[in-house]
């Protein structure tokens, strides 16, 4: 009888499943959100730190992101997240820039050593978790509107999205450290 693994059943595309828009975030699960940015730069930290250079350069799924690509990519996207906030906290509902974050990850700079993009992470991620904390209803309800959903999102549901993108990619890191000790 053969006995499939965790991994030959999950979509690798998405590890933990995809984002599901909440349709009511309560203080405690805000917390819990916030609580998932704020820490993902020591997460991720120990997540990759005692990983060879062959393992940050094993894709997590066939055709998907080396470790090191998911790493610099999680400093890219939320350098992005992190200006939205801002954005739509001092105007009035503005339509984002979006980018080919595909394209972004084949640039030279996303085959680097770790440092940078660890270090971009812990700054960021510390400016954001004051940032969030801070926040009130009023600004969680602000939004702003990304071309391609034509909707405005508002700040709570963006704040749940990219907790869900920190353990996101963090799996993803988990699926090469686990399968090449």
């Amino acid at each position: 009888m053969r006995h499939e693994t965790d991994t030959e059943t999950m979509d690798l595309r998405y590890p933990i499943g995809r984002f599901k828009k909440p349709k009511l975030i309560t203080k405690q699960e805000l917390s819990s959100c916030i609580g998932v940015i704020a820490g993902f730069p020591q997460e991720i930290n120990k997540e990759v730190l005692s990983l060879t250079d062959e393992q940050l350069d094993t894709p997590y799924r066939k055709d998907g992101w080396t470790v090191r690509q998911v790493v610099h990519h999680c400093a890219d996207s939320h350098m992005n997240a992190f200006i939205r906030f801002k954005l739509a906290l001092t105007e009035t509902n503005p339509v984002i820039k979006p980018y080919r974050e595909a394209l972004w990850a084949a640039l030279p700079d996303s085959t680097t050593h770790l440092a940078p993009s660890l270090s971009l992470l812990k700054g960021l991620h510390e400016r954001w978790g004051i940032l969030l904390e801070s926040l009130d209803d009023g600004d969680l309800k602000r939004a702003y509107v990304h071309p391609e959903h034509g909707r405005p999102v508002p700040l709570g549901e963006v704040v749940a999205l990219y907790a869900w993108h920190c353990k996101h990619h963090l799996a993803h890191i988990r699926l090469v450290s686990r399968a090449n000790p």
